[in-house]
């Protein structure tokens, strides 16, 4: 089995001074493929990382890289096997960024250190590929956190690794930042078949970009899978001991939790419509209802989340008199009425009685939060 994968560890302990932090760790990258770690702060990610990358020694277990024991292996052997990003601030005396660049070719020069045309060119290109060459000579210790980790990368592309193990790349990194260097990892996993093993944060990221997912928590590991099988409400709830809100599958997002209190606004939305006032309500600590939505309305996936209480129907189904009647005494318990639908069809149509309802039972029509301040 080990055959078939790039990096495989078998029953692999890791930790410090001989005491493990983390047991049972069987990991398996092929080339060409992105596992992303994810798990609470703390957890051992790093010390995972470090212990791959022969930072640390392991406590017990094996690491094979292409079929062979990473210990059996010399320093310019698994150089040019790995290439490594760490968060760690790199020691440099008056080098440029090109200089640290550079330094990634220092697995195939001589003695001496001296590149040839060829790994100038690969220094060049790696620069390119992440988009620093405007940085190429500056000082690398006067830019940006952001700034050198795109320089680390680079360095890391120029080495020509067969495998890059990143701890948290995107760190540091503004959203257009983020993006770019996800898509950049993605291009060196699938187009130059580079086996990619990487701790993130970001989980929405983690989930667009990683072909397999291993979670770590409490000192073992809690699931390895797809990202379609780890990225579900209940295993990330569970995963990060979620009581302070909660996390959505569908858009890979995090909800604050809902306010408690009496529900004193009735929210008419559907269509995506209500999702901005139902954040804002939250934000507010206003307590609120919401409906008549569909089960298959995106308004539905966050109001589940943050709305007091949710009248529902069942998805591709008009509005029933059982759920209408639902929605009428609902809304005889609040004082206010906000109407965000811009437009209704014939699924959702007797939204607009309830409108006309709420207006009768002298519900105070508002047109934004704003006009509420509970504060």
């Amino acid at each position: 089995m080990e055959h078939d994968y790039f990096l495989f560890t078998d029953h692999l302990a890791v930790g410090y001074q001989g005491k493990a932090l983390i047991e049972e760790l069987d990991i398996h990258i092929k080339k060409g493929e992105i596992l992303a770690m994810i798990g609470p702060n703390g957890a051992g990610k790093s010390t995972i990382l470090k212990t791959i990358t022969k930072y640390l020694k392991e406590i017990k277990g094996t690491i094979l890289m292409d079929s062979s024991d990473i210990n059996t292996m010399t320093n310019k052997e698994f150089s040019t096997k790995t290439s490594i990003v760490f968060t760690e601030k790199i020691k440099t005396e008056m080098m440029t960024c090109k200089d640290v660049v550079a330094t990634g070719r220092y697995p195939y020069t001589g003695r001496m250190g001296i590149l040839t045309r060829e790994d100038r060119s690969k220094v060049n290109q790696a620069m390119e590929l992440v988009h620093i060459t405007n940085l190429k000579d500056r000082d690398y210790t006067k830019i940006s956190d952001g700034q050198r980790q795109r320089v680390l990368l680079a360095r890391a592309i120029c080495q020509e690794p067969q495998l890059i193990v990143l701890d948290e790349p995107t760190s540091f990194l503004d959203i257009y930042y983020k993006l770019e260097l996800l898509e950049i990892i993605k291009k060196l996993a699938h187009k130059k078949k580079i086996a990619v093993f990487m701790s993130i944060h970001e989980l929405d990221l983690a989930q667009k970009v990683a072909d397999y997912v291993l979670c770590v928590k409490d000192g073992k590991v809690f699931r390895y899978g797809k990202p379609e099988d780890i990225f579900k409400e209940e295993v990330i709830q569970e995963l990060y001991h979620l009581n302070n809100g909660s996390y959505n599958a569908l858009f890979g997002s995090l909800e604050m939790n809902q306010t408690f209190g009496r529900p004193n606004v009735f929210v008419i939305a559907g269509g995506g419509s209500g999702i901005t006032t139902y954040r804002k309500l939250q934000q507010k600590g206003i307590p609120f209802i919401t409906g008549i939505l569909h089960k298959n309305d995106i308004d539905y996936q966050v109001a589940k989340h943050l709305a007091n209480a949710v009248i529902v129907e069942e998805s591709f189904e008009p509005i029933s008199d059982a759920v209408y009647e639902k929605a009428k005494v609902a809304i005889r318990k609040c004082d206010y009425i906000l109407n965000c639908l811009k437009q209704t069809g014939s699924m959702n149509e007797r939204n607009l009685e309830l409108l006309q309802t709420a207006e009768k039972a002298g519900l105070k029509k508002l047109h934004t939060t704003d006009e509420l301040d509970w504060s």
